[in-house]
């Protein structure tokens, strides 16, 4: 995930003109995904569209798991609000392996107009959040470079190690399992611009539903939820495959975890939590819910005669999770029911929260 500005209005001049955020699936597989390095052996899983993390054998059956996400500080957010975010997001991902994140490399670009000061307040508010997740730093490098700027000041590396018949991902997924999300949708979009533009925000909703949707923030850490889930059981015992919802949201995250086990899902529409406060605010903004960031949103697939345990497992801890969907054969299709009709789910081309943010930007909205 990436956001590329604060809350202060943006010059024409730095109006992007390519597609922000991660690049399409085409540009992915024919230019990066073609061509990796050297083969290694011991690699189990190397990057593929829609997998979150990579992994190596280390030791008879000891894994070690990989994943990485860029680092940002976030202007309307402030530094605390970065640090705690950016430490989540980094520890997302890892999750999704069923393995806890345990260490991390860390790779600072910043701007050369940050302070020492200011990038303390940011750093301490990130270690805070890794001393909670159990994640210590190992590695890393730290300057100042001109060209660099916000939001976008590095990226990280998470590591896990654990048992290999405890590691899955995204590949993993089995025709009849059953499909799960946890807390809801367009998480992460509605937290961020209700932080980012409040004023608009609590004059055209009031001060309540504003409160109400800044809340939602500390729901964009999913580490938690696929811990527990994984807790359950995997593989033939449970969980199979977990992804994370980020950019294109809870559509763009089935469609990546179909893509990545070659599988087909039915999804029940009428079954995807959807709060007020998401709804309102992705209206209000032109987005759509279902198609916009949600960190903070697992998508799990687990074996049909686990799926009341990993509910139940998730409740215990206070997550609230719903039972969407099934994966089918890939032959079946890719698709979503709304009142009685079938729809493609398509992977959204492009999450259309850029383009949000800065319209409200350029109307002065604060």
């Amino acid at each position: 995930m990436n956001y590329l500005y604060g809350n202060k209005k943006i010059s024409r001049r730095m109006k992007p003109t390519h597609q922000i955020g991660k690049v399409n699936r085409t540009f992915l597989e024919k230019v990066i995904l073609s061509k990796l390095g050297a083969f290694r052996p011991e690699i189990l899983s190397r990057p593929k569209h829609g997998v979150d993390v990579g992994a190596i054998k280390i030791y008879e059956d000891k894994i070690m798991v990989f994943s990485t996400d860029p680092l940002s500080i976030i202007p309307a957010l402030g530094l605390k609000d970065s640090g705690w975010l950016s430490a989540h997001l980094l520890a997302n991902d890892i999750a999704t392996s069923g393995l806890p994140p345990a260490y991390a490399s860390l790779d600072f670009n910043l701007p050369p107009t940050i302070k020492d000061e200011e990038f303390k307040i940011y750093w301490e508010a990130l270690i805070k959040e890794f001393e909670k997740l159990g994640v210590s730093v190992v590695s890393g490098h730290t300057g100042r470079y001109p060209g660099c700027g916000y939001s976008i000041i590095g990226a990280g590396t998470i590591i896990g190690v654990g048992e290999e018949d405890h590691y899955i991902d995204a590949s993993m997924a089995r025709i009849g399992d059953s499909v799960i999300i946890t807390k809801g949708i367009a998480i992460e979009a509605t937290a961020v611009l209700a932080k980012s533009f409040p004023n608009t925000l609590k004059e055209k909703f009031g001060k309540t539903f504003l409160a109400k949707a800044q809340r939602t923030f500390r729901q964009c850490s999913a580490v938690e939820d696929a811990l527990i889930a994984s807790s359950v059981g995997v593989r033939d015992n449970g969980v199979t495959a977990m992804h994370d919802a980020t950019e294109g949201g809870v559509y763009g995250g089935l469609a990546e975890l179909a893509s990545a086990s070659s599988k087909g899902l039915r999804i029940e529409k009428k079954f995807v939590p959807l709060s007020k406060e998401a709804e309102k605010i992705c209206s209000f903004f032109g987005l759509d819910p279902y198609s916009t960031l949600s960190s903070g949103t697992m998508i799990i697939t687990v074996r049909p005669e686990k799926e009341t345990d990993v509910v139940d497992a998730l409740k215990s801890k206070g997550i609230t999770s719903a039972i969407i969907g099934e994966v089918i054969p890939a032959e079946k299709g890719l698709y979503y029911i709304e009142e009685g009709v079938k729809k493609p789910l398509i992977l959204p081309q492009e999450d259309l929260y850029w383009k949000a943010f800065w319209d409200a930007s350029q109307k002065g909205w604060t």
